[in-house]
């Protein structure tokens, strides 16, 4: 990337800042969502920094007592919180994958074609069906049914953003990117994420308003101090 490595750093710095704030207020001041969400938010933000925080922010941030069911109602943030789910999922496998494909020198068709089975695996197999197993009934074997074409649909979209990105910054600007020990690496991996987050974006409302995938979602304790989820409004309450 033909950017000055301070300005990387910097761009770091707030993501860090970013993160830590989201996992603070979800945590910590106790934001009403349902826990997988949460990390959901934290890992995102670790990879898209304050847009992601401002993301949180405008769509999932409870803005006073008691309003966070009302709060996340409209479409367009249940499909921010839908995108969110698949692209924490999607982009782990992804970034871990390329360090790996990295380290082993594979050349790049080889090592993108790694990383799509790795982003797609770790968001089917974790962050949907092992996740989401508990609204399916308590079954891993049915979440895992229910999940992977929304799974394979989103996942499309995320490569059909992130993966231009990569081979142009890596293989035609900086070769450094290339090397997970560089920060050019890391800035790719975040701007790779951002964009294929904007890409899967609209699928991802589409899918909600169709009831393929779940969105934004709120947990409150219920009276017998127990946690008790409320489950986001059927599609046609959502417009």
């Amino acid at each position: 990337m033909i950017l000055p490595e301070w300005l990387l750093w910097t761009w770091f710095a707030l993501a860090a800042l970013s993160t830590g704030y989201v996992a603070w207020d979800n945590f910590v001041t106790g934001n009403p969502e349902e826990t997988v969400m949460k990390w959901g938010w934290v890992l995102i933000t670790g990879y898209m920094g304050p847009i992601a925080a401002a993301l949180y922010v405008l769509a999932d941030k409870e803005p006073r007592p008691g309003e966070h069911e009302r709060f996340i109602r409209p479409l367009w943030k249940q499909g921010i919180g839908s995108t969110v789910h698949c692209i924490a999922g999607d982009a782990t496998g992804i970034v871990a994958a390329a360090v790996l494909t990295s380290v082993l020198g594979l050349p790049m068709g080889l090592d993108l074609a790694v990383e799509y089975v790795a982003g797609f695996g770790v968001g089917l197999l974790v962050f949907q069906a092992l996740f989401m197993k508990d609204m399916m009934g308590g079954s891993y074997r049915a979440a895992l049914r229910g999940a992977w074409v929304p799974e394979w649909l989103s996942m499309n979209m995320m490569a059909a953003g992130m993966f231009p990105v990569m081979i142009f910054l890596m293989m035609g600007r900086d070769m450094r990117a290339m090397d997970p020990l560089t920060p050019q690496f890391w800035a790719v991996m975040s701007l790779g994420v951002t964009v294929g987050f904007f890409v899967a974006y609209p699928v991802n409302v589409w899918m909600v308003a169709h009831n393929l995938k779940h969105g934004l979602m709120t947990a409150r304790p219920a009276p017998d101090a127990t946690t008790s989820s409320v489950p986001r409004l059927p599609a046609e309450a959502l417009s």
